[in-house]
């Protein structure tokens, strides 16, 4: 069917055909005023006739009319003075009420000073209990206050936790204190590392299996009462602890034994991380003490109640002797919380001291070079990136290094052949820690444990090089003036060399070649040895540039003066 044809065009235009038009209207209406503006033509306005000579009356039209002229001036004068007279009124409130308002002001700057005074004094405490000074006289406030000193191992690496000085400080004080060990973290070791380690450490002191509760407990009595009503367990929160009966009731035995009068002090001490606050907040049974992934949050002792005759004192962070390997210093102390060191430096001694197919599996990464290789592979898989997608490895070593502090990477150490006691430890001291304890009692509540435990396999684990106890300081006074180095001067050279020599094959991947592990093993070992040999004897080698003599030596230059057909 054909469309009947319209008699009238349809006026709908569209939008921008519309909006040139009003504009284009708009510019002529423009032009004509500038073009009138110049000629000099204006708008006449209309002339006044006036009343005409015939009109009767005229004379009185003329003077009512000059009469209302006077009138609209009067009155027009009468506005303006009584505007004038407002303005000044409003003027006069205003200062008035600017001199009212002084006052409030001042109120509120000696406010705001105090609070700024008040800020910089809660700053500068915070700054002072973090220093290493208040931190070793925390802890000898707590090792004075305490009749038992709980020292708490990281189950990954019991040897390097220990702290020699700290175990001699207590089994040679004149209060007879005793001496036990609290293994953490069993669930991140493997079940044989973890019976290998207890039987190692039980033969020196008490020794307790530990692993802490991190599920959110119920803060009140009522909801406890409701939980055991109810018997559900919440799935969203974490697993239980273990080891906490058995600690629990052997510090009750030792707490009955002694005065009635008296309570019995525990002081929990340790390096950062390794569980001090959690064994705190499992035994209470809530959130005690502060603890988290980041180390040091501990900044002074702390008392908690745990019964009527058991008492813990919590305890700041052991701080590390800088006299100690570069391993234990990245895992045992606050330098990095502090920026005394850098996080990429700490990763790269820990990388040293691990296998790299372990660290490959374990990160999910591929083969890498060198430590700053790793954390640039670490940082894509996370998506640590910056501007630019370029990978922020700061963050990545961060990251790295809450796994091996926390509660989260799984790996173990070998246990050492059993040599001897340490020098400060003898068999009569060996005895009288076990004195008044059920060995048998405790170690079958280990053993109990340690078979319902949940451990992780060798193979899915990775191996850690330790390098035994940390040396700890007790004293600041104890700190030289001059830090010595971790590492020595020709282990910073190859670490240069090799830094280069990677840098190199990074930036030119096509021409890197693989050479036999044989081969760079003796590379390395003649340049060891060269650099022993020209130790402070080092002189500049001169190296032939000249290209048209390499050329003309070379069998296979090109000859010009011969011409082929």
């Amino acid at each position: 069917m054909k469309r009947p044809k319209l008699k009238k065009a349809s006026k709908r235009v569209s939008c921008a055909k519309r909006y040139k038009i009003q504009k284009k209207v708009k510019e002529h209406h423009k032009k004509l005023r500038k073009e009138a503006k110049k000629s000099g033509i204006k708008k006449r306005t209309k002339k006044d006739i006036g009343v005409p000579n015939s009109a009767p009356f005229k004379e009185e039209v003329l003077k009512e009319a000059e009469q209302k002229k006077q009138e609209l001036e009067e009155l027009k004068e009468k506005n303006k003075l009584a505007k004038q007279k407002e303005r000044a009124e409003k003027r006069k409130k205003g200062k008035e009420t600017a001199g009212a308002e002084e006052e409030p002001k001042t109120k509120k700057a000696k406010k705001a000073e105090k609070a700024k005074v008040q800020r910089e004094a809660r700053a500068a405490v915070a700054k002072e209990k973090s220093t290493k000074a208040f931190r070793c006289s925390e802890l000898k406030k707590v090792i004075e206050a305490s009749d038992v000193i709980l020292e708490v191992l990281d189950a990954r690496d019991p040897m390097g936790c220990r702290c020699p000085q700290l175990e001699e400080a207590v089994l040679k004080h004149e209060g007879g204190k005793r001496l036990f060990f609290v293994l953490t973290k069993i669930d991140l070791v493997p079940r044989d590392s973890l019976q290998n380690w207890l039987g190692y450490l039980q033969a020196e002191c008490p020794t307790f299996v530990f692993k802490s509760s991190t599920r959110l407990q119920d803060r009140t009595v009522l909801e406890k009462k409701q939980a055991d009503v109810n018997g559900t367990v919440d799935l969203s929160r974490a697993g239980a602890s273990y080891g906490c009966n058995s600690l629990m009731q052997t510090l009750t035995d030792l707490a009955s034994k002694g005065d009635g009068e008296s309570m019995l002090k525990i002081g929990v001490v340790g390096f950062p991380s390794v569980g001090k606050s959690s064994i705190i907040n499992t035994l209470k049974g809530s959130r005690a003490c502060i603890a988290g992934v980041p180390r040091g949050l501990t900044k002074c002792m702390q008392e908690v109640h745990l019964s009527k005759k058991v008492k813990m004192i919590d305890s700041p962070a052991i701080v590390a002797a800088p006299c100690n390997s570069g391993v234990n210093m990245a895992l045992r102390s606050l330098q990095i919380e502090e920026n005394e060191k850098s996080p990429l430096e700490a990763v790269k001694t820990l990388l040293r001291e691990c296998n790299q197919r372990q660290i490959m599996l374990e990160y999910s990464v591929p083969n890498y070079r060198n430590s700053l290789e790793f954390l640039i592979f670490y940082a894509k898989k996370r998506g640590f990136l910056q501007k630019g997608a370029v990978p922020n490895t700061e963050q990545a070593a961060v990251t790295f290094l809450n796994d091996w502090t926390g509660a989260k990477l799984n790996y173990y150490s070998k246990v050492p052949e059993r040599q001897s006691l340490p020098p400060y430890l003898t068999e009569a001291m060996v005895t009288e820690l076990r004195t008044g304890l059920d060995l048998d009692k405790v170690k079958m509540a280990n053993e109990h444990i340690i078979t319902r435990i949940r451990s992780p396999y060798a193979s899915s684990s990775i191996l850690f090089n330790s390098k035994g106890m940390t040396d700890g300081l007790l004293s600041f006074t104890e700190v030289p003036a001059e830090t010595p180095a971790s590492v020595d001067e020709e282990q910073q050279e190859e670490d240069i060399i090799e830094e280069t020599e990677d840098a190199k094959q990074i930036e030119d991947p096509e021409e890197a070649e693989t050479p036999d592990t044989h081969t760079v093993q003796t590379q390395k070992s003649q340049q060891k040895s060269s650099r022993k040999r020209t130790k402070g004897k080092a002189k500049p080698a001169f190296v032939n540039i000249d290209v048209l003599a390499s050329q003309q030596k070379s069998d296979d230059a090109y000859d010009f003066n011969t011409d082929f057909v």
